[in-house]
């Protein structure tokens, strides 16, 4: 991606108290709840506890973020924090590369998905605040960590990532490259525009009321909407050859390909159990992120009426 020297979004809020010297794994020319999208961090020293929450939440259809101190629905789980626990006001925006690499990247959604819905959805477009963090945050879905990875929160309408997470991306997943980094963004912030559309709130309460596997399977068609906004979004970016390389969109497929809940159930068990997936199969992703990117239409995105995921 050449990202340097374009606009960078002022939707940015900083909680990692001044820590502005880690790049989150980003090298410069790298290449080839909330509701999520992207799989618990699997790293540091609670790698155990991590893995049993992983396990228990696939085998009987338990959000993680419900065993890890907040709820996707936008509801938290448990008391609130503490006083000594709550976010202070966030400070100054940090200018290290990899903050104006997510900024840039943050930006070129807010310009694109400007633009796109009101054309295709005739709905306004209303920004949403991406927060940095490091090790723990509070937001209005409950505590977030680095384990819950990037999500977004629709009682707060934000975006949370821990930067760090880019690194486990890169190493743990296999899935390197700037342009992977940017399509985590882009389908976090397709789960924003579905909280503006409305789709947020009537999934989550359709879920409340269903058995495990059918409230799974809502997830699923969850994710795998915001994976083919995010292919849409992509879409228009490449029709700028200024901004996205070569070898970009196939970096954006590798992600989505190795974070399958087949492909992570795999490693960790050896075998997937389909009836507990709550974000879709490697090529469920992959086939859905390809739709938008082909279509560049947010009307071809629709995962909800389709027999075939």
């Amino acid at each position: 991606m050449r990202w340097e020297g374009r606009r960078e979004s002022d939707n940015i809020e900083d909680r990692r108290g001044g820590d502005d010297g880690d790049d989150g794994g980003y090298q410069s020319g790298s290449g080839g709840g909330g509701h999520g999208g992207f799989p618990i961090r699997i790293g540091g020293g609670g790698i155990g506890t991590i893995i049993v929450v992983m396990i228990i939440s696939w085998l009987f259809g338990i959000n993680p973020m419900s065993l890890l101190g907040g709820d996707m629905s936008g509801q938290q789980i448990g008391p609130g924090p503490s006083q000594q626990q709550r976010q202070s006001a966030p400070g100054p925006v940090s200018r290290d590369q990899m903050t104006r690499f997510v900024s840039t990247v943050l930006a070129d959604t807010e310009d694109r998905f400007q633009r796109l819905l009101p054309q295709q959805l005739g709905k306004p477009y209303e920004e949403p605040k991406l927060v940095l963090f490091t090790n723990t945050t509070h937001s209005a879905c409950g505590m977030a960590s680095q384990e819950t990875g990037p999500f977004y929160c629709p009682a707060d309408r934000k975006v949370y990532i821990d930067l760090g997470f880019y690194s486990e991306l890169k190493t743990r997943f296999k899935a390197p490259g700037d342009f992977a980094q940017a399509y985590v963004i882009a389908h976090e912030v397709g789960h924003h525009i579905q909280n503006m559309l409305g789709i947020l709130p009537k999934v989550n309460a359709q879920r409340q009321r269903l058995p495990a596997d059918q409230a799974n399977a809502l997830s699923v068609r969850v994710e795998l909407q915001a994976d083919c906004f995010s292919g849409v979004w992509a879409h228009h970016a490449a029709r700028e050859r200024d901004f996205i390389e070569a070898g970009d969109i196939e970096e954006a497929l590798n992600a989505a390909s190795r974070i399958g809940d087949d492909a992570i159930q795999k490693t960790i068990r050896g075998y997937a159990m389909p009836d507990t997936f709550t974000h879709g199969s490697s090529e469920q992703r992959v086939r859905w992120f390809r739709t938008g990117f082909q279509s560049g239409d947010m009307r071809s995105c629709d995962t909800f009426s389709t027999q075939r995921l």
